[in-house]
């Protein structure tokens, strides 16, 4: 013989599962729109940073611009979105490239360009403009384990 339970009594046993069930769910969703929210911030500040460089070496391929107001205008564009004491520009010599050099791949091949001056560039010479920013310093919330990521943009343009 079985006994059928009122729905009350279901009502009753079953108190505690949704309880139960957001506890479990709800930390896993908070996670994921989070995730969202920081990838599509990541996304926004990569963005900012090739059109900041894409910008500014537009300006520095005019005669009369020097290497000072394309730096000031990167840190403009980027200032809607980072700090910008903590964006690193750099505008380097990439004639070499014209030259048969391999292009570089690594940060600190970036580096090891020659530094210029735009004022003083020749006519059709080609330069390098690029941007970097820590990943942790525009972060919402940083990772440790992102200790050393790092966003970039970058442009090669030839000086009129």
């Amino acid at each position: 013989m079985t006994t059928r339970m009122s729905r009350s009594t279901y009502r009753k046993k079953r108190s505690g599962t949704t309880i139960v069930e957001v506890a479990f769910v709800l930390p896993v969703f908070l996670a994921f729109v989070f995730g969202l929210v920081e990838y599509g911030r990541l996304a926004m500040v990569n963005h900012m940073l090739k059109t900041a460089c894409r910008t500014a070496s537009r300006q520095g391929a005019m005669d009369g611009i020097d290497t000072a107001n394309v730096r000031a205008r990167v840190h403009r564009v980027m200032a809607a979105a980072v700090d910008a004491s903590k964006l690193t520009v750099m505008v380097k010599n990439a004639e070499g490239l014209d030259q048969g050099a391999p292009l570089p791949t690594t940060a600190a091949e970036f580096a090891a360009l020659p530094d210029l001056e735009l004022a003083e560039a020749a006519p059709r010479q080609l330069f390098l403009v690029r941007a970097t920013v820590a990943y942790n310093d525009v972060a919402l919330a940083p990772f440790t384990i992102l200790e050393g990521a790092r966003l970039h943009g970058q442009t090669f343009m030839r000086h009129e």
